[in-house]
């Protein structure tokens, strides 16, 4: 892979941005319309931000309110919006970064678009020794089953591929992938993975589900070091462009911290990253006994640990109580026996470490409300258990997200893309926990909002409107699904915000521009709490701001 130009744009891209706007000056950011959530969690409007050469709030001032004297630099806002920083709080950093120098199908709408698509990007690419991508969705296409190598050889057959699903939980190759991987008709999936086979037969049929991926990963080339710093460095800089400052990376592995690290070291990091490790044993490489301080001026922190209990809804790996409506038998792939989660869960609590449990179907969220109800009574205090997704819950368990800070970490963006899919999946009898944002509320539970990019977009402003609509940027349907799971605007505000960063124990840190904590902003093209929802989708950033110094300004 020729890096050396890409590097140079990033690099020139980065100059620029750090050009924009003094470091560590006296700033004052004025004439703006500010809304902001205040001290008391309420929403607040305001005109000017007061910035101290650290790159903390020192005032947030009204129109009528006294400006200070002599600051360092002023900055006219030109009456634009200003919002906090919006923080995403559950993606993955660096599969978003490697998605930007690799195939992309998320947009190929049947499965002979994606495979002209495959073979277009093989052509443009002959020097790849493997074409690897992701984002390829069957439901979308109208498929009814899987793909299979076979018809992924007819695209490109002189050497591998790999392409991942739109989900991340199940991956598709080739006939040449599988003969570099040693896959035969014997080949076993490990616990918690499935390997599709051809109708009437043991051969594979190309499309490894869940744990059974580990069987391709081992013969796929690694990134090297240059390439992971690319891909972070494109990752960032999507990110700050639709205003997300901070972010709660699921996941990490070493080699992702070391990105990060390498990142920090040369000044060249300005996202802040929460970081929960992939797994209980990297946890403890990374950090050690205990969860590592904020490093880089809060720009990083590994919290705790991402653990998966099962799979995704897409390719049926989704744990249930009951089997699929369209695949009677199949509850789905468990990926952890009982006793082992509640070993790794009180491994992480003995340390201070945060869990981050991964459930979608109705099992694995019951599992997991069960595991931390009998696990807290004896590790007291603000723990803030975060459940990931928490898509399908079974209605009897909804009450448990209101004891001992449970938190829900939700992608509202998966509620649009997902409705029809999940309504074949379940059936419409088996819908009313579905991704039940005002049911957790209203049992006391938190939410915490993001996209879990790169399986979605990372643009937060379609996440927000669908947060109090529970429609589509259509408008599909009428009157939103399931509408009595609506929040309001000022909820899913403080979902991308606040929350999110009490989610990652981020608070009096950024989040919510209150004096003493970083000056994280963005400038926007319109109000978020006034737009319609068809508007608010198509809200243009003009300026991302972390810790008072500008990251990203548009064109």
């Amino acid at each position: 892979m020729k890096i050396a130009p890409q590097v140079a744009r990033a690099a020139a891209f980065a100059l620029t941005l750090i050009a924009a706007t003094p470091a560590l000056a006296d700033q004052l950011i004025e004439n703006v319309e500010g809304v902001r959530i205040d001290e008391n969690g309420e929403i607040d409007r305001f005109n000017a931000l007061w910035i101290g050469d650290d790159g903390r709030i020192q005032q947030v001032l009204d129109r009528g309110d006294k400006r200070p004297r002599d600051v360092d630099y002023q900055f006219d806002g030109r009456g634009q919006v200003l919002i906090p920083g919006m923080i995403d709080a559950h993606l993955h950093v660096m599969g978003l970064g490697l998605a930007q120098l690799t195939l992309d199908l998320s947009e190929t709408s049947s499965l002979d678009e994606a495979l002209a698509e495959i073979a277009r990007f093989a052509a443009e690419n002959p020097a790849r020794p493997w074409i690897l991508g992701r984002g390829w969705n069957q439901e979308k296409w109208g498929l009814g089953r899987f793909p299979t190598a076979e018809e992924l050889d007819r695209a490109v057959s002189d050497r591998p591929v790999y392409l991942t699903r739109v989900d991340g939980h199940a991956g598709w190759a080739n006939t040449l992938a599988m003969e570099a991987a040693g896959i035969t008709e014997a080949s076993q999936p490990p616990a918690g993975g499935r390997v599709e086979r051809l109708p009437g037969s043991q051969r594979p049929s190309g499309v490894f589900v869940d744990a059974a991926e580990e069987l391709i990963a081992g013969a796929i080339p690694a990134p090297r070091p240059a390439e992971r710093d690319l891909a972070f460095a494109e990752a960032q800089k999507l990110l700050h462009s639709v205003g997300i400052t901070a972010v709660a990376d699921m996941g990490t592995t070493i080699e992702d911290w070391q990105t990060y690290r390498r990142a920090g070291d040369r000044g060249a990091l300005s996202l802040r990253i929460m970081s929960y490790a992939a797994g209980p044993d990297t946890m403890e490489l990374i950090a050690g006994a205990r969860p590592t301080p904020w490093l880089y001026e809060d720009r990083l922190r590994l919290n705790g640990v991402k653990l998966y209990l099962d799979g995704a809804l897409g390719s049926r790996g989704a744990w249930l109580k009951q089997p699929y409506a369209d695949d009677p038998g199949n509850t789905g792939l468990p990926l952890m026996q009982s006793a082992q989660f509640r070993n790794i869960l009180v491994r992480a609590a003995n340390g201070q470490f945060q869990p981050a449990i991964h459930a979608i179907g109705t099992a694995a969220n019951a599992e997991a409300l069960n595991a931390i109800h009998e696990i807290a009574e004896s590790f007291p205090g603000d723990r803030r258990w975060r459940i990931e997704h928490a898509q399908i819950v079974d209605p009897a368990d909804l009450p448990l997200f209101g004891d001992h800070g449970i938190i829900a970490s939700m992608q509202p963006t998966h509620q649009t893309s997902d409705r029809t899919m999940a309504e074949a999946r379940l059936g419409p009898a088996r819908l009313s926990g579905a991704y039940a944002w005002n049911a957790i509320l209203s049992a006391g539970g938190r939410l915490a909002f993001g996209s879990d990019a790169p399986v979605e977009s990372p643009d937060p402003f379609p996440g927000l409107a669908a947060a109090f609509t529970r429609t589509d940027a259509n408008g599909e349907p009428f009157g939103g699904w399931m509408p009595e799971q609506r929040v309001t605007r000022e909820q899913a505000l403080a979902g991308y915000t606040s929350n999110a960063a009490y989610a990652g124990f981020a608070e009096g840190r950024f989040g919510r521009l209150v004096r003493g904590e970083r000056a994280d902003f963005v400038l926007v093209d319109r109000d978020p709490l006034l737009a319609s929802p068809s508007e608010l989708r198509e809200t243009r950033v003009l300026g991302t701001w972390v810790g008072g110094e500008r990251v990203f300004g548009a064109e």
